[in-house]
């Protein structure tokens, strides 16, 4: 049965599913966050895309693990369960980098945490238990980068692909709008999800023992679950051939063996076209919370009246995992889809005239071509990021915030998305349109200075980032109103040692550039930076690599928040241990002053978790 008509908001209880008219949901959504009806929120746009495509869907939002009966609010799915721990890894929402319980979740009401940790299998255990016979696909960021064996920081353990793990049939990895219709097209065709091993973009299982009569074309074997948990080289190797195989026009099918089962991870979904782009965000998105929650949202709010521009990035940093969920190329909307969304807000309640932020990943690389990337995708054997050939965007993307900007009711159209300082076109005409769209603050993200450090980050290096500082202090000159910029920084990143961290501080102290915007390096799954933490060695090289850890790890942070008094005690024995007591006095060159042994004992109890940083972020 086909339902096309969109509803107002899509149904998270029986009594709206039966307001539309419709006794059995095709598709049953359970989201580890609350149902907010924004494209930046994947309930909302998965069950637009699949409404869109003819499948009625329902949420189960947040359910309660403790409480069978949340699971059990639709009865059974026509077709299957799709499950998702939601916007964040449960695990990096539950946890700061220090793995200290956070108090508090920006995707849940009044922001109080309702999420499980390891939510994707706490859900599928429960949905199984519950509905034996009923097909389930897992998805989302959680289950996408765990989808192979994957180094766990949380339990500090080589731990299995999810879907080993998970009484799921097939697991959906990037972003999943095609694949999941596909699954669904196929699923209302009569064929049962486990076996649908074709479909780009999903990853499927087959027992041990099934392996002997496996035949795929040009597959690809990865060292096994086994081999991955006892041997950094075997690690490495496993990440190295992973990495190398996302392409979607030219990647190879992955496998990779488990004590009980085996994973196979077909190439990823075709980038989509501008039209398909076009399509997915011109749904009818009220970009509200659901109107049964009382309270609000804390992530809605930053993002309600923002834009989202392009998927993609080819910055290819290596703490960060977007190339292997979005992808490296940049899929980008048009125009015209663009602002006709900008105008739309015009008549919505509680917009001022402000758009929070038109962008993506990075927002200058809206309108990036390659036309390489149409027929192979990205080269496998440079990066775009330093390739001539890839035909910027940023002109149009400009441009088109001037046109919004002329939309009836809008005052200003801001970019809050992080920018790629070594993108933006050192010309004065280009960079006073781009500080035209930004308020006193550009946020960039240099993460540190150390060459050693940022050649193992994937990031430029200090005499990049000198070049753009320069040029912006130059472009400041004669101002009414100044902008300032605002580096956003890293610690404990492997290969950083005490000495690299001391280097970082003294040059931000000469700068004048003292932020309080620093990350400690989280290992998360299925990134290189991760790698290097989980083997100390680099997968690109073989090159073993310093990992900070423990104290250290503390330290490091500390030294970057030396003015902090609580930081103190951690910021003396860092300088103390590399040497570097030169920078304790009270000259104007030194981090800390000389001080009493009792007051910095009385110091060191004030230092405050870290604290993950929530909203957009630069750090592409």
């Amino acid at each position: 049965m086909k339902h096309p008509k969109q509803p107002h908001f899509l149904p998270i209880s029986h009594e709206e599913l039966r307001v539309l008219g419709i006794d059995q949901p095709d598709i049953i959504m359970v989201s580890g966050d609350a149902y907010v009806d924004h494209p930046s929120f994947a309930a909302a746009l998965l069950g637009r895309v699949l409404w869109d495509a003819g499948f009625s869907v329902a949420i189960i939002p947040q359910p309660d693990p403790k409480n069978p009966e949340t699971f059990r609010e639709f009865g059974e799915p026509r077709l299957f369960f799709a499950i998702s721990g939601g916007s964040v890894d449960s695990m990096v929402s539950n946890y700061t980098a220090a793995r200290k319980k956070r108090s508090d979740d920006a995707y849940s009401p009044g922001g109080i945490p309702r999420r499980p940790d390891r939510a994707v299998l706490v859900y599928t255990d429960i949905i199984h238990r519950l509905f034996p016979d009923i097909p389930i696909i897992i998805g989302g960021i959680e289950a996408s980068l765990r989808r192979f064996a994957h180094y766990d920081y949380w339990s500090d353990s080589v731990r299995q692909s999810i879907l080993a793990d998970a009484p799921a049939d097939l697991l959906v990895f990037g972003m999943g709008e095609t694949a999941l219709c596909t699954i669904a097209q196929h699923a209302d065709a009569g064929e049962k999800p486990g076996d649908m091993h074709n479909i780009p973009g999903t990853v499927w299982k087959i027992p041990p023992k099934q392996l002997h009569a496996l035949h795929i074309p040009d597959l690809c074997t990865l060292p096994a679950y086994t081999k991955v948990r006892e041997n950094p080289d075997d690690f490495c190797l496993a990440h190295t051939l992973i990495s190398q195989n996302q392409n979607p026009f030219v990647g190879r099918p992955l496998l990779q063996q488990h004590p009980k089962t085996v994973i196979i991870q077909n190439p990823p979904s075709l980038p989509l076209s501008p039209h398909d782009m076009d399509r997915i965000y011109d749904l009818p998105y009220t970009r509200e919370k659901h109107p049964s929650y009382q309270e609000d949202i804390p992530a809605l709010t930053p993002v309600r009246f923002s834009v989202i521009s392009h998927r993609g990035c080819y910055g290819n940093c290596s703490f960060c995992a977007l190339s292997m969920h979005q992808g490296t190329i940049i899929q980008s909307r048009s125009r015209k889809s663009i602002l006709k969304e900008i105008a739309s807000f015009q008549n919505m309640r509680g917009f001022s005239g402000i758009v929070s932020d038109v962008g993506g990943p990075s927002a200058n690389m809206y309108g990036d071509f390659c036309q390489n990337w149409e027929k192979n995708g990205a080269c496998t054997d440079k990066e775009c990021i330093r390739c001539p050939v890839v035909r910027s965007g940023i002109h149009d993307y400009l441009d088109m915030l001037d046109e919004a900007e002329k939309l009836p009711k809008v005052k200003h159209v801001y970019i809050g998305s992080g920018l790629r300082y070594d993108l933006i076109p050192l010309d004065t005409d280009c960079f006073r349109q781009i500080s035209r769209h930004i308020s006193g603050q550009m946020k960039v993200a240099p993460e540190h200075i150390i060459t050693t450090v940022t050649g193992l980050m994937n990031k430029p290096d200090q005499e990049c980032f000198d070049r753009f500082r320069i040029f912006f202090e130059k472009n400041q000159r004669g101002k009414q109103s100044r902008q300032y910029l605002i580096p956003y920084l890293m610690s404990g990143h492997p290969g950083c040692t005490l000495s690299d961290m001391i280097s970082l501080a003294e040059y931000l102290r000469d700068t004048g550039l003292y932020t309080e915007q620093v990350q400690d390096f989280t290992p998360t799954p299925m990134t290189t930076s991760t790698c290097m933490y989980a083997t100390g060695r680099d997968p690109r090289t073989g090159n073993r690599v310093h990992v900070p850890k423990g104290e250290e790890k503390k330290i490091q942070r500390a030294i970057l928040h030396w003015k902090n008094p609580a930081n103190y005690s951690l910021v003396l024995e860092g300088l103390t241990r590399a040497g570097r007591k030169d920078l304790i006095g009270n000259t104007g060159r030194c981090l800390i002053p000389a001080r009493k042994t009792g007051e910095i004992r009385a110091t060191r109890k004030k230092i405050s978790p870290y604290e993950h940083y929530q909203g957009s972020s630069p750090r592409n």
